[in-house]
């Protein structure tokens, strides 16, 4: 099978691409490198049966790139929440007008699926009820989170209208291996890397809001199934709810260190509550977590100290 993963030279995109590539599938990622890392897809390209295209999803070319493809992940995003305050008008050209650009082309090149990348720690803003499940109202409280909303319903345009056979998966926070940990975002690679070179982490706020983290491998196995079957919007998260002092702290624990975390103001646009209830991944798709905290805070911390 031929896939193209646009922002696959990222966390997500390069641990999934090397699944695709062990799956026997070809890889073909499209990837502007602004965040992405050439250096994560060393491996992937070894196999001859990846290829680069350095090109922003933005870009009209990009339609070039799609014939013959079979497989659409779409992960490429402005992916922080903070600059989306900053500069809304930056977030909507990368997160709307670039997933739009992906969708017409695959919709013109007669693509097979296409699975996007979407927020579930954003989409939904503060749920009443938690975990969340994909009946709740989609009330986001940054530009980040509706320019998500906004890609998800446009690729419901497509598959209604333009035949595209479409998925969406509402991700909660990502953990592990390759994610930045100098990077804007991804709190458990920036915690772990800043305890690893002897500092003091910074949280913002109080340190009680509550996240759903869930390993890499997991989501990784989402987007694999999600090729296969499933359709509409579906949350891929452990639906638990973990601190950020409580984070921290289990970390620092599993790390030796007994440093006490700097705190900072609250971050706008930033929410209090989150967690995803996964019950209809698990029946659509057959995707349940594996990965416990413990054991995906255990493989993280070994690769930032590798």
């Amino acid at each position: 099978m031929k896939t193209l993963v646009t922002g696959g030279a990222g966390f997500i995109g390069s641990n999934l691409a090397d699944r695709l590539l062990a799956d026997g599938h070809e890889v073909r990622v499209v990837d502007d490198l602004s965040t992405g890392k050439e250096s994560n897809l060393t491996g992937a390209l070894e196999t001859g049966r990846c290829e680069l295209v350095k090109m922003s999803v933005t870009d009209k070319s990009f339609a070039d790139l799609v014939d013959g493809i079979d497989v659409v992940y779409h992960l490429a995003a402005q992916a922080d929440v903070r600059i989306s305050v900053a500069d809304p008008v930056f977030d909507v050209d990368v997160n709307v007008l670039g997933s739009v650009n992906v969708f017409e082309a695959a919709a013109n090149a007669g693509v097979g699926r296409v699975v996007f990348a979407s927020s579930g720690g954003t989409i939904y803003g503060e749920p009443a009820v938690l975990p969340v499940d994909e009946s709740a109202p989609q009330r986001p409280l940054s530009p980040y989170g509706v320019a998500k909303k906004a890609a998800g319903d446009y690729l419901y345009y497509y598959q209604q209208v333009r035949g595209i056979d479409g998925v969406v998966l509402a991700l909660a926070n990502i953990y592990g291996p390759r994610q930045d940990p100098h990077g804007e975002a991804g709190v458990v690679s920036i915690f772990a890397g800043v305890i690893n070179e002897g500092k003091a982490p910074v949280i913002y706020g109080d340190g009680s809001q509550t996240r759903d983290f869930v390993f890499i491998d997991d989501v990784v196995d989402a987007f694999v199934l999600a090729a296969e079957r499933g359709d509409g919007l579906m949350n891929i998260g452990t639906g638990e709810e973990t601190s950020v002092n409580e984070l921290y702290y289990e970390i620092a624990k599993a790390m030796g260190s007994d440093a006490k975390p700097e705190y900072g103001p609250a971050r706008t646009g930033e929410l209090s509550h989150i967690a995803l209830d996964a019950s209809l991944a698990e029946r659509e798709l057959g995707w349940a977590p594996k990965t416990g905290l413990p054991s995906g805070l255990a493989k993280t911390i070994d690769w930032i100290r590798s």
